[in-house]
């Protein structure tokens, strides 16, 4: 692809691309990013719906849909922020600088979303609309370029794997702090919404310092093979969709990211009317989070065995597995965890490949067109990633709504007992067979090494 001179040229070239290694410190502080984001996005996937529902009053279905909504909103600011993104020009790269511009509003908007005034239905459902909107523009402000770094650090296939397992290793130890501290310190100081309000302050300031950190501690060095001046958006939307592997990441980061949004959402709803204790909410957050840390540890030695698709169809499988398990006995708290712990194994194996994957399609992208976006890449990625998280907690809003669920009672119906038993038991395995049909038509593994040394010869060729 690129151009059929290009091609011909390169023909004549055997070349492996140039490796650059990269230092544990990098590693580390790029993941700390990720770390970062779980304390206000976490917090939000797993209690706000809870928080909206059982604090303030807001019926279940008025929840479902306003997740869905922002989400669906949201879209159109990730596309722009991925072009500011491919026209930004500083001495510290084009989505580093991010980073720093957007670590303050990122801690601030946190804290607005859970200080909801004490008002009218009206102007308390007209807040909730317009702080959620906001944390989430905000939200992609920062995560899109945070998510581009990985393409602009390293152009190797397995060092971007192992970037994007340190990522998910730092992440999940994020989600697991959120999901097994928010309940007992928002309970230290005062329950309510102080509590509440207190507590994220505290993740927003946290998630601040450990931006600063992962700017400080990472570098761009991936250059444009062919186009190096300013992409016209109509161009680079015109090359966005004609990579055929993007469109699939992209669908399959919708299916995942509600899955694993749904999981996150329902769980202290199970907890407290399916296992009678709201408590066990961080009990079942470790079981689905701690294991994914020991899935991670041996998931670099399985890519490079069997590569990264492969990897996530067999977590996908996995995953299954986990939840099947869960359905024999959804009462037993034992028998839960362990099906728990099966599907974070399965998890991780996903977890831990999706961006990468995502990465991989921004060369395909040059290849096949000549033009390389990584924010515009990134951008969509980032939409399917947050709507598919919509996806996740509306259903979560509107399953419970459907079911007749009053928020702050002690018991529920016979209904919404099945209604919450049904998203975390069933609902999962059907996005999880979802997952599986588009990962059968992702082939971009086989073809990489050769795309990205043609890439390199063409680099060359134009110094």
């Amino acid at each position: 692809m690129i151009t059929n001179t290009n091609k011909q040229t390169v023909a004549s070239h055997t070349h492996v691309s140039t490796v650059h290694e990269i230092k544990l410190k990098e590693k580390i502080g790029y993941g700390f990013g990720d770390f970062a984001s779980q304390l206000l996005f976490c917090t939000v996937t797993t209690f706000l719906t809870f928080y909206y529902t059982d604090t303030i009053g807001i019926a279940a279905g008025v929840v479902g849909t306003l997740m869905l909504v922002a989400r669906v909103l949201d879209a159109f600011v990730d596309i722009g922020v991925g072009v500011l993104i491919d026209k930004t020009k500083s001495r510290h790269g084009k989505a580093r600088p991010w980073l720093i511009w957007m670590a303050v509003p990122f801690s601030i908007s946190g804290v607005i979303l859970f200080t909801v005034p004490t008002t009218s239905a009206v102007i308390t459902l007209i807040y909730v609309y317009v702080t959620y909107l906001l944390m989430n523009f905000i939200y992609s402000a920062i995560n899109v370029p945070y998510g581009v770094i990985n393409s602009l650090i390293t152009q190797d296939a397995y060092q971007r794997s192992v970037l994007n397992i340190f990522r998910m290793v730092l992440a999940n130890v994020g989600a697991l702090l959120v999901t097994f501290f928010t309940l007992p310190l928002v309970s230290a100081f005062g329950d309510g919404k102080k509590g509440w309000i207190i507590t994220i302050s505290i993740y927003g300031i946290l998630g601040m310092i450990l931006f600063f950190v992962t700017f400080a501690s990472t570098k761009e060095r991936v250059k444009p093979s062919v186009v190096k001046k300013d992409v016209p958006l109509k161009r680079g939307l015109k090359a966005l969709f004609r990579n055929k592997y993007w469109a699939l990441m992209v669908v399959f980061a919708i299916a995942f990211f509600a899955n694993n949004a749904l999981g996150s959402g329902i769980n202290v709803y199970y907890a407290q009317y399916i296992l009678n204790d709201k408590n066990l909410v961080g009990m079942l957050g470790m079981a689905t989070l701690l294991p994914q840390l020991i899935g991670f540890c041996v998931l670099a030695f399985v890519i490079k065995h069997i590569g990264k698709r492969n990897s996530a169809l067999v977590g996908s499988v996995i995953m299954i597995v986990g939840s099947l398990i869960i359905a024999i006995q959804p009462h037993n708290l034992v028998i839960v965890m362990i099906g728990l712990i099966i599907k974070a194994l399965g998890t991780a194996a996903i977890m831990g490949t999706v961006f990468a994957m995502l990465a991989d399609t921004v060369e395909y992208g040059e290849w096949r067109s000549g033009v390389r976006t990584e924010g515009l890449v990134y951008s969509a990625g980032s939409f399917g990633t947050k709507a598919g998280s919509g996806l996740g907690i509306a259903l979560v809003g509107w399953g419970l709504a459907i079911g007749g669920y009053v928020g702050g009672q002690t018991t529920v119906s016979a209904l919404a007992h099945f209604s919450i038993q049904f998203m975390f038991i069933y609902l999962p395995v059907v996005f999880c067979v979802i997952q599986i049909a588009i990962l059968l038509f992702y082939k971009l593994d086989q073809q990489y090494t050769d795309i990205v040394n043609e890439l390199q010869s063409v680099r060359d060729l134009n110094r």
